[in-house]
């Protein structure tokens, strides 16, 4: 039987290579080691920056789908409302029915906002083959299978790659659960977990605490989004102990830059109606009131309220005359 998933890695594979081998290209050329563990580290997390980047279109989608989904938030609640408590497989198949009738009238997706994770896990599982092919390079040498890798990783730097110690005290394909008693690597890979932990933990709180309209968070979709928020940083922290020191920088890496990418959009273009977008406008009034310009003009008009004048009480016409004799 075919390797299906093998056939689906391979050319990412070969980019991945591409762009690792590249980058350990120029790091030698402007002199590091070639066969030093921090110039293959430098080559991942160039590695990282090359493929987030270029995932910025991606991600600016998701964000235009994020928004959607907080506007339809209502109008799910309204459905979900409409049949709470109603458990027979009919209420469950008009709910789904009008559900995705909903999704699709108002052109909104809820898998979008998973979409640049989905689109990153082929790239982590190439990255992690080819790793722990390099690291099987004296293995494969042994039982004579081809040893290079599938694109510009040839034998030589595969070995190369497989045999880098970070600082040459923590091999780079060595991980906490293959450690063989090495301390270096199991603290290196326990800091990297507890920063990994953490970072991630950061990424979603912020999103919930400064991100989140006040009919978001009466929806469906917070609290599964207060359940990833603990979820998330517990399968880092599980998975730190069985991947490689190099997979794990590619990962630490991948987790600050979308920390701080997701810092700068909550700040720069927050969701309406959010904590993050009520700072927004105070950080803007403040910086037009350093600079003397004036609050901009609403666009809907002021109207004046007319002034309350006391109305004239009718005179009867017995009072008419007493009071025009007296004239």
């Amino acid at each position: 039987m075919p390797d299906i998933f093998g056939a689906i890695l391979w050319p990412i594979k070969w980019v991945v290579e591409l762009i690792l081998v590249a980058f350990h290209w120029l790091l030698t050329n402007i002199g590091l080691d070639p066969d030093a563990g921090l110039t293959w580290v430098l080559s991942i997390v160039g590695l990282v920056l090359v493929i987030r980047a270029a995932l910025i279109p991606i991600f600016v989608r998701q964000i235009k789908s994020q928004r959607r989904m907080m506007e339809v938030a209502p109008q799910l609640k309204k459905i979900q409302d409409k049949y709470k408590g109603k458990k027979d497989q009919f209420s469950r198949e008009a709910m789904s029915r009008e559900t995705m009738a909903m999704y699709k009238d108002t052109g909104t997706n809820p898998l979008s906002s998973c979409l640049p994770l989905l689109i990153q896990m082929p790239i982590f599982f190439s990255l992690f083959s080819v790793l722990s092919h390099a690291q099987n390079h004296a293995v494969n040498v042994k039982n004579g299978v081809e040893t290079a890798g599938v694109g510009l990783l040839n034998d030589d730097l595969s070995k190369s790659f497989g045999d880098a110690s970070l600082f040459d005290i923590a091999p780079l394909h060595l991980a906490m659960s293959t450690a063989d008693g090495n301390v270096w690597v199991i603290v290196i890979a326990a800091i990297m977990v507890v920063l990994m932990t953490a970072s991630q933990f950061i990424t979603q709180l912020q999103i919930m605490s400064k991100n989140q309209s006040k009919e978001m968070k009466e929806s469906p979709m917070f609290k599964q989004q207060r359940v990833l928020l603990y979820l998330l940083p517990l399968v880092f922290a599980f998975s730190g102990f069985a991947f490689p020191l190099g997979v794990m920088f590619y990962w630490l890496t991948s987790n600050a830059w979308t920390m701080v990418q997701q810092f700068l959009v909550i700040r720069n273009l927050p969701t309406p109606g959010s904590q993050a977008a009520f700072e927004r406008e105070a950080r803007l009034a403040r910086k037009r009131q350093r600079r003397g310009i004036p609050e901009p003009i609403s666009e809907t008009p002021l109207v004046e309220e007319p002034k309350k004048v006391q109305r004239a009480q009718p005179v009867g016409k017995n009072r008419s005359k007493k009071q025009g004799g007296k004239k």
